[in-house]
């Protein structure tokens, strides 16, 4: 996921991906613990996207409190 293609989103569409990120981070979290999970780059991958997606949603925040 690149920062370009989140900066065009609606902040409601920020934080819904980010709810659903986080529940996929939670699965991955449960499946590593029990042994079952395969693919562990995914998991850098996910807390990476989670990391990009909560900047670009302080940075337009910050940009709505200047606005105003």
């Amino acid at each position: 996921m690149k920062a370009a293609d989140l900066r065009v989103k609606t902040l409601d569409e920020l934080v819904s991906l980010l709810r659903d990120l986080k529940k996929e981070q939670f699965n991955l979290r449960f499946r590593q613990a029990s042994g079952q999970l395969e693919d562990t780059a995914r998991i850098r991958t996910v807390r990476r996207d989670i990391a990009r997606i909560q900047t670009i949603l302080n940075e337009k925040r910050r940009a709505g409190e200047k606005a105003a």
